[in-house]
C-alpha cells in the first residue's frame, strides 16, 4: 500500500472544508495510507521572497523520497493520466509527498526538490479548496486504477 502525503501551507477553516476533507481521507483509506500535513502560513512578513522562503523551509522538512508539486504550471493531466502517474510511480517509490503552496507559491527550493510538477488548471485556486479538490482527484485516480464506478 502507497503511503501518501499533503503537505499543505495554512489550514482549512471553513466546516464545509473540513467535512469534505474528512470524508475524502475515509475513502482513501481503503487504497493508500494517507496523511495531511500542515505547514505554517507567513503571510504578515512584508516581503513576498521571505514569505516563500520561510513556506519552502516548513515545506521541506516533511518532503518524501518523490515529492510532487502542485503547480500552474506543471503539467497538466486528465483523470486518467493522473491514474495512470500514480501507478507508474507507486512501481519505484513507496512514498509521495503532494505538495500545494501558500497564497504566493513555493520558493525556487522545494520547485527544484520537487521531482515532478503537476497543474490542474491554468486558473488559480484558493490553497484550501485546491486541498479538496487534489483529495477528490486521488480518490478518483485509485477508483480508475481499482475498476470502481466512481469515474465517469
Amino acid at each position: 500500500m502507497i503511503n501518501i502525503t499533503i503537505v499543505a501551507v495554512g489550514n482549512l477553516k471553513e466546516k464545509f472544508s473540513l467535512e469534505a476533507e474528512k470524508e475524502y481521507l475515509k475513502r482513501l483509506s481503503a487504497f493508500c495510507k494517507i496523511q495531511v500535513v500542515e505547514t505554517k502560513e507567513f503571510n504578515k512578513l512584508q516581503n513576498i521572497e521571505l514569505i516563500k522562503e520561510k513556506e519552502g523551509e516548513e515545506i521541506i522538512k516533511h518532503l518524501s523520497s518523490f515529492p510532487i508539486l502542485l503547480d500552474v504550471n506543471g503539467n497538466e493531466q486528465t483523470s486518467e493520466a493522473f491514474a495512470k502517474n500514480l501507478v507508474k510511480l507507486s512501481l519505484t517509490s513507496s512514498s509521495l509527498t503532494f505538495v500545494i503552496g501558500g497564497s504566493y507559491g513555493v520558493s525556487e527550493k522545494v520547485k527544484n526538490i520537487c521531482k515532478q510538477k503537476i497543474s490542474f488548471s491554468k486558473m488559480t485556486f484558493p490553497h484550501n479548496l485546491f486541498r479538496i479538490m487534489l483529495l477528490e482527484q486521488l480518490y478518483r485516480a485509485f477508483t480508475i486504477i481499482n475498476g470502481k464506478t466512481y469515474h465517469k
